[in-house]
């Protein structure tokens, strides 16, 4: 993971008791040790840590102050012999002033002080009355326990053997104010952001925490890691949950139980890299630094070193195996709806824009075909038009199946549009005599040529048929098939007149059919062929079956859809080297028993897959996006993009060379991947 720019991070609540800093530190060193057994790199504690919160006017008695400094010392001490880098909460003292404090200690070192710069005097917060604010302490220093350190708010700790990573600290209200100090942390270069919190529970605040923690991390393109005191605190007025939570780009990656009477350690790894890659594609935080006035120029950067890394640890980190899927178990019918009905509005204006007579689409029986015609089915729903607007023909080839063929009927008679059956076959046989092609000497010749003009007589018929109905062809290619050039260019199934699929991909066809069967966008009829449709073998249907019956399987020939999904994502959506996607796939799909599967998915089609074979298929998928495909994408038409994974248009999303080699991502994959 440390060579992908990771860096394993935790919140920690300990077992603490009120004012009892000797109990406290002891609790602090037994979640540190536990984290430096689970290989964390860095611990996040809760606001004032050391002393308790809820202590009141006991924050200005010097006994306890004293012990305070004592306890740091003594964390700093400990910190010699274990790994990660701990960030304490402790009251501290500066120049006649108590300031509420985050102390950064790593490998026996007191590193650096921050102070908090928003002190809550609101409602139940009294924090004016015993501390004093940080907000303008900037290149100062602070001695504690005799060390002398930076102290103040323009600190960034970067780990000199860990480019990616580079932490800024805040402390409770200072995410709650509307310019959180960890902003201009963020666009200083800190990827991290840590803050150490009390924050009492009442009804609702959890959510509010989220909504915060959440909102910075995507709007600062940063990790956001919060703690919360925890039980052990003063309940004289309050009550405490110690929520600690992981945010990385708006994503939640881990969250800590609430309530619980046990010391709390949450841990997830972060993707630092993923992080920069996202401010270097997102040229708005740049231009956010510069009108800031560059932060980077005036923060100060205090270095250390890791702890070296020694062997795998794995990865503790949620990977969705189909990063397209809607995965929000909470939110599922919205995000499928959202995701469904993008296609639908963007192809119900595209048809006010035309003022055509019909919409005309070629129906295989196949997964892309069924779904792009309810998709139209919808469109005419909403703009109150009758079904028979669509005309869909069914155009049977050399080794189409009666069962394709079949669920083609059934689809369209379900829907209730104007069906029509037009064999190629005869047109094909004609064609193939003209170019004296092989076949038509009744040779078994099923090459490239062979299949092509399958598919291109039926896109030819389908713009015929549309100029003849004054319509418009419905593209039904989709988002994985222009990502590995699975489609005949020009007059072939790459082109159309919209293309309502070619925003999404395999994965999520397939899932959305199933959504909507379930959440019964249709009539029980369409349902059951929908289901059939689903369960049938992917295949273009271009070359007639073996001698031992097996039909032209298309993932057997470009690799599984599921894990092409997966390489396409990380590819146009992050950018990630070869070999990182390789890593990160082969521990999404190692284990069908680990991790989560999308609501209702069947469990008959839950794969795993080994690290070779991850690798053979990538290696597949990086010639064909990389140095075949662009081409075809470079000339496809009009289509709504509907995932933030991305799409490919040259319009939009993606722009690339037509002529660009694959060498850097082949030689990358080979050379960083290994071939077990």
């Amino acid at each position: 993971m440390r060579q992908h720019g990771m860096v394993r991070v935790a919140t920690s609540t300990p077992k603490t008791r009120t004012a009892d800093i000797d109990y406290n530190v002891e609790g602090i060193l037994a979640e540190a040790e536990r984290a430096h057994d689970a290989g964390v790199d860095l611990v996040v504690y809760p606001e004032l840590c050391v002393s308790s919160y809820a202590i009141d006017d006991l924050h200005l008695q010097s006994a306890l102050l004293d012990a305070a400094e004592a306890g740091i010392a003594r964390i700093v001490a400990a910190s010699a012999d274990i790994d990660p880098v701990l960030l304490i909460g402790a009251p501290l003292r500066h120049n006649g002033r108590v300031y509420n404090c985050a102390a950064v200690i790593a490998g026996g070192r007191l590193l650096g002080v921050a102070p908090k710069s928003f002190l809550p005097n609101y409602r139940e917060y009294y924090e004016k009355r015993w501390f004093a604010h940080g907000r303008e302490i900037k290149g100062l220093e602070i001695t504690v326990a005799g060390q002398t350190v930076p102290f103040g708010v323009d600190l960034i700790f970067a780990a000199s053997n860990l480019s990616e990573f580079k932490l800024h600290v805040e402390i409770c209200e200072d995410y709650w104010a509307p310019t959180p100090p960890s902003t201009q942390g963020a666009l200083a270069g800190a990827t991290v952001l840590a803050n150490l919190s009390a924050s009492n529970i009442t009804i609702g605040k959890s959510d509010e925490r989220h909504l915060l923690a959440r909102a910075q991390s995507s709007r600062a393109v940063a990790a956001y890691l919060y703690c919360a005191s925890g039980h052990g605190e003063s309940t004289t007025d309050l009550a405490w949950d110690g929520q600690g939570m992981i945010y990385e780009l708006g994503d939640l990656l881990a969250e800590s139980e609430r309530f619980s009477l046990n010391a709390e350690l949450c841990i997830a790894d972060v993707d630092c890299e993923r992080i920069l890659a996202e401010r270097a594609r997102m040229q708005t935080f740049n231009d956010a630094a510069e009108a800031a006035g560059r932060p980077e120029d005036s923060f100060r950067t205090v270095a250390f070193d890791f702890a070296p890394s020694e062997g795998d640890r794995g990865l503790v980190r949620p990977i969705r195996r189909f990063p397209f899927v809607p995965n929000r178990q909470h939110k599922l019918d919205e995000d499928c709806y959202e995701a469904f009905n993008v296609q639908v509005d963007g192809l119900m204006r595209r048809l006010e824009a035309t003022h055509a007579k019909s919409m005309v689409i070629g129906i295989s029986g196949g997964l892309d075909s069924t779904h792009a015609l309810i998709v139209a089915a919808k469109c005419c729903d909403r703009l109150g038009l009758p079904r028979s607007f669509i005309r869909g023909y069914t155009m049977p080839g050399f080794a189409t199946s009666d069962h394709t063929k079949s669920n083609a009927w059934k689809l369209m008679k379900a829907l209730g549009i104007t069906a029509e059956e037009i064999d190629i076959r005869p047109a094909a046989t004609r064609m193939l005599e003209d170019m004296d092609h092989p076949f038509a000497d009744g040779e078994p010749v099923h090459d490239v040529t062979f299949e092509n003009v399958q598919a291109g007589l039926r896109t030819d018929y389908l713009f015929r048929l549309a100029g003849h109905h004054s319509g418009f062809v419905i593209g039904t290619g989709d988002l994985s098939e222009l990502a590995l050039g699975w489609c005949t260019y020009g007059v072939g199934d790459q082109m159309s007149h919209y293309a309502v699929n070619s925003g999404v991909p395999k994965t999520l066809i397939q899932y959305l059919i199933r959504w909507a069967v379930s959440t019964e966008q249709f009539d029980p009829q369409t349902d059951e062929v929908l289901l059939s449709i689903l369960d049938t073998e992917i295949s273009p249907e271009l070359v007639p079956p073996g001698e031992g019956g097996e039909i032209q399987s298309t993932e057997s020939i470009i690799g599984p859809y599921e894990l092409n999904d997966f390489f396409l994502h990380h590819t146009i959506r992050w950018g990630q080297r070869p070999s990182k996607i390789a890593f990160l796939a082969w521990h999404a799909w190692k284990d069908t028993q680990a991790g989560l599967w999308p609501a209702e998915f069947p469990d008959a089609k839950k794969n795993e897959y080994e690290l070779a074979t991850i690798r053979e298929w990538l290696e597949k998928f990086i010639k064909r996006f990389f140095a075949f495909s662009q081409f075809k994408r470079s000339a496809i038409p009009n289509g709504p993009k509907v995932s933030a994974g991305g799409a490919l248009s040259p319009r939009g999303d993606w722009r690339a060379p037509s002529d660009a080699v694959a060498d850097v991502w082949l030689k990358e994959l080979r050379a960083k991947t290994p071939k077990l």
